[in-house]
Order: structure tokens, then C-alpha cells, then sequence
């Protein structure tokens, strides 16, 4: 009888809905992204292959160097708009993590799933063209016009949830 329902005493998610693949890795880069050391924007990202999370990343500062909460943000200081100057920037965005821990731990991500808070710019689309990314699920509402014109140059489906 371990780990059955017995009359009166129900299983914990009986009668609840589970959630699709594509909301639970939503739901999942959604934690991923209060993790983030940016003030301006809160992204997180993971990528998937087969249902299994091969890496997570969010958007900061490289390991071990001061990121904008402690010190400020550079862009604020320099009045950059949102989604202009991106080198203009300590940290690093979530889908570049995201990828760049993969590679760190030997892990290839060809063929996988990019799960993401916010639609990839131009310089994180480039990175996951030749990341051999085919597959991108985004919940926010950035856009950037040339990225989401590359990605679909390069056959990468983008699904918005």
C-alpha cells in the first residue's frame, strides 16, 4: 500500500491537472530567473532534451565578479534603452548561461529545447543557432525584430505560451 490512496486518505495531486511539458518548464525558468542580479530585467533559461533539464542559467555578472545589485547598473547609468547596446553590459543574459554551463560540464546541447522568460536577442540567437538549439519556448513579451528573423532563417521553431 505505500505511496496508494486509501479510502479517506487521497494522494496529494489526485484530481489536480499536471501541467504539459512545455508550462512545467516554463513554470520551472520562471524560479530559475529570481536568481538574477540584474535590475532592469529577470530572465531565466534552461535547456531540455528528452524531458531531462540539461542546464539552467539567469541573467548577472560572470562567476565572482560584482554584479549590478551591488554596484549599479551601467546601462541605467548611461541611459541605454532596453534591447540596444547589449555589449554595453556587465552581466551575461540567461540563454548564454544557459549555454555556456553546458559547455563547462561537458554537456552537448544539440537538439535541445530553450525554455525561456523572454525572447532572445540578437547576440543569445546567433549563440543558439550554432549551439544546435532547434526548439524555443519563450513566456514574456521582448522582441527583437532581427533575432526572431534569424531564428526562423535558421528553422529554430519559437512557440510563445
Amino acid at each position: 500500500m505505500d505511496g496508494e490512496a486509501t479510502l479517506g486518505n487521497a494522494l496529494p495531486n489526485e484530481g489536480a491537472l499536471r501541467p504539459e511539458w512545455d508550462a512545467y518548464f516554463l513554470e520551472i525558468v520562471g524560479i530559475v530567473a529570481k536568481r538574477a542580479t540584474c535590475r532592469r530585467r529577470s530572465v531565466g533559461a534552461a535547456l531540455v532534451r528528452d524531458r531531462r533539464i540539461l542546464s539552467t542559467g539567469y541573467n548577472g555578472a560572470p562567476s565572482g565578479l560584482r554584479h549590478c545589485l551591488e554596484i549599479g547598473c551601467l546601462r541605467e547609468q548611461q541611459h541605454i534603452p532596453s534591447g540596444e547596446r547589449h555589449e554595453l553590459c556587465r552581466g551575461l543574459h540567461a540563454e548564454q548561461n544557459a549555454i555556456i554551463q553546458a559547455a563547462l560540464h561537458g554537456v552537448s546541447v544539440k537538439g535541445a529545447t530553450l525554455y525561456c522568460t523572454n525572447h532572445p536577442c540578437v547576440i543569445c540567437a546567433k549563440m543558439i543557432i550554432n549551439a544546435g538549439i532547434v526548439r524555443i519556448v519563450v513566456s514574456g513579451v521582448y522582441r527583437d525584430l532581427l533575432a526572431e528573423e534569424m531564428l526562423a532563417e535558421a528553422h529554430i521553431e519559437v512557440c510563445r505560451s
